[in-house]
């Protein structure tokens, strides 16, 4: 009888060896699986997870999450070769589309000439109206499919800030006519980062068209010495929902004049590859987009 209580602590500690040993391998096969999912969502393999437990359950997970990642990659493989073909069908529609564009527009240069009557004029006007809507539409569709494709960028040290008054130069004639009359605000000095300068200038250049289509007649744009750009124009007919959408593909604004809605679209993923930052808020009536690049 001495020796029972002695036979039961055996009992017990050998029960608790093989409990420790238990969940040790329960532990082990866990960081087994969550280290193996990391794996298969970082990179693309048909690897299979697998534990070194001999648990019925543990086994039955990692078959569990084999069907889920097939499913996955399933997906993902679909959604690839469906972008893709998106992809190459707005290129093809854009250069079909170029032709004919072309044509309407020499046509149209060759009824200038011409005498007309005033309804004729007006109808002419409209056409010719209608024909740099489309031609602008292509060119936005064609440049979007080119910019979604993997595109070497050459980045080389350049004057931010130059780039900024380039792109206002060349949309002065378009706010007179709209008068506009901008406020401009930059440091004095060069303003130094390394970008592509033909994708700065496609998003600076973008980024005043979008200005253009929704402002009342105000613009400011605002430059402090550390390279942030400030743009903000009064713009009633947006709101805070919309303005968190103008960066979406495709999307418009149904007062938007001759909106493709690709613009701010394209200006986010090259700024994006670039590698820096490009938002949009509305603040009191107005929206502002901040444009930043990181320091050369």
């Amino acid at each position: 009888m001495k020796l029972l209580p002695w036979i039961l602590v055996a009992l017990l500690g050998v029960l608790l060896l093989i409990l420790a040993g238990k969940v040790y391998t329960l532990r082990k096969s866990a960081r087994q699986l969550r280290e193996g999912m990391a794996q298969q969502l970082e990179r693309e393999t048909n690897t299979l997870l697998s534990v070194s437990s001999g648990d019925r359950e543990m086994r039955a997970l990692a078959d569990a999450l084999n069907g889920q990642l097939a499913q996955l990659r399933a997906e993902r493989q679909r959604y690839q070769h469906g972008d893709l073909e998106l992809k190459e069908a707005i290129t093809n529609i854009s250069h079909d589309l170029r032709t004919p564009l072309t044509a309407i527009v020499g046509y149209l240069a060759l009824l200038e000439g011409e005498e007309k009557s005033e309804a004729v004029e007006r109808y002419l006007s409209q056409i010719s109206n209608r024909t740099q809507v489309l031609h602008q539409l292509s060119e936005e569709l064609f440049a979007y499919a080119l910019l979604t494709a993997p595109q070497p960028l050459h980045p080389q040290r350049v004057d931010l800030r130059g780039l900024v008054e380039e792109a206002l130069l060349s949309y002065c004639g378009a706010m007179e006519q709209q008068g506009m009359e901008p406020t401009i605000q930059l440091p004095e000095g060069r303003v130094e980062r390394n970008l592509d300068p033909t994708a700065a200038g496609r998003v600076l250049s973008n980024i005043i068209s979008n200005a253009l289509k929704y402002s009342v007649g105000d613009f400011a744009v605002t430059m402090t010495p550390d390279g942030v750009i400030t743009f903000a124009n009064s713009a009633p007919d947006l709101n805070p929902v919309l303005v968190q959408r103008l960066f979406d593909r495709f999307f418009t604004v149904e007062t938007a004049r001759h909106s493709t809605g690709l613009g701010l679209s394209i200006a986010k993923l090259l700024t994006q590859q670039m590698e820096g930052t490009l938002e949009a808020k509305y603040q009191e009536g107005q929206l502002v987009i901040t444009l930043s690049f990181p320091v050369a």
